[in-house]
């Protein structure tokens, strides 16, 4: 592990396990937390040959003893009863990996995930500050890092933004770079197709000063653009002198209906954030990201001013909630295979879609 611009790099060490008999056999896994995220990966697990649920974890009173297929929405029974503690769900039932989808906070994770490797299992967590820990997350990270090591698993934070269209997307691009000057990422997103937690999240049907008030909070944010900055600047050798992150409301015009809210004219609708990574005191990273109701067009851009000069967009964006438990679950052999200790989308090799 190496200390980088006040972030955690973990240096990875290409293992050489292989998982090929598991893959034959299906990868047997513990879903913690059955939010909309986590519901998402066991949907995934269950459509997939490859893996298979063997137990599930969830401190939600109206969760705990019920099926887990019914609760995901599979339509039909798994056998796998939600049970709300971590260490018992992992002793008694025999797994392969964790997939953890609990909180954005790493502090809140940390006992989570440590509990998880006193048994000696291997985690992927949709935690967005655990994929690329920054500043006050250091020590969490080293924690991590040391417990993985000494149970000899892996640990994989991971989602879609950050860890892809904000990160490791734009760092996969500049490999055909000779030089690169500065970089923007653009991601708008019609927020009307998100889960009820990600538009309460950008502040959807608040007033002017709630939203300013739930800021203040950090109630109201993405989590992830210092993260995404880190990131990037550690894979291209950049120092970092310091990393803004703005926040503003988007404001509806009209009356907006999504699925889960109806917002207002004159209420915030959404949320449009800037992260800035400043290098030398000019702009070297610039992470745009509007998410609102009724955003007429969503896509993802990514900005490399260099040599050669590139431009990509991604028609229609990569839906958040598809993606991020798709990447979930596509990383599980990816970690099981990986050396021990904490690992980010920078080091590991990059996941594709698996049966």
């Amino acid at each position: 592990m190496v200390i980088l611009n006040n972030t955690v790099a973990i240096c990875f060490v290409r293992s050489r396990t292989n998982v090929g008999e598991k893959r034959l056999m299906s990868i047997r896994v513990i879903q913690v937390g059955l939010g909309p995220i986590g519901s998402a990966v066991i949907g995934q697990m269950v459509a997939r040959s490859g893996f298979t649920v063997v137990g599930a974890v969830d401190v939600d009173p109206s969760k705990i003893g019920h099926d887990a297929g019914l609760l995901a929405g599979v339509g039909h029974r798994l056998g796998v009863t939600v049970d709300p503690d971590i260490s018992s769900t992992c002793m008694r039932v025999k797994a392969d990996a964790v997939v953890l989808c609990t909180s954005s906070s790493l502090k809140q994770v940390t006992p989570q995930i440590e509990t998880i490797l006193r048994v000696k299992l291997p985690i992927v967590s949709t935690s967005e500050e655990l994929s690329y820990p920054v500043t006050g997350n250091v020590r969490y990270a080293r924690r991590i890092d040391r417990l993985a090591k000494r149970s000899k698993v892996a640990v994989l934070g991971t989602g879609v933004n950050p860890g892809f269209t904000m990160d490791a997307l734009p760092i996969s691009l500049t490999g055909v770079c000779e030089r690169v000057d500065r970089i923007r990422v653009d991601r708008i997103q019609d927020a009307s197709t998100r889960r009820l937690p990600f538009q309460k999240k950008i502040g959807c049907g608040l007033t002017r000063a709630e939203f300013r008030a739930k800021v203040l909070e950090g109630a109201v944010r993405h989590v992830g653009l210092a993260e995404s900055i880190s990131m990037i600047a550690d894979a291209l050798g950049w120092k970092i002198d310091r990393v803004t992150d703005t926040i503003k409301p988007k404001i509806a015009s009209k009356r907006i209906t999504s699925k889960f809210l109806t917002v207002p004219p004159g209420y915030v609708c959404g949320i449009l954030q800037d992260g800035v990574g400043y290098r030398a005191g000019r702009v070297a990273i610039k992470l745009h990201m509007e998410a609102y109701l009724g955003a007429p067009e969503s896509y993802d851009s990514v900005s490399i001013m260099g040599s050669p000069k590139i431009a990509m967009k991604i028609s229609g964006g990569v839906h958040g909630d598809i993606a991020t438990a798709s990447i979930a679950v596509n990383s599980i052999p990816k970690v099981i295979e990986a050396s021990p200790g904490l690992h980010t989308m920078r080091d590991l090799p990059s996941p594709s879609c698996c049966l």
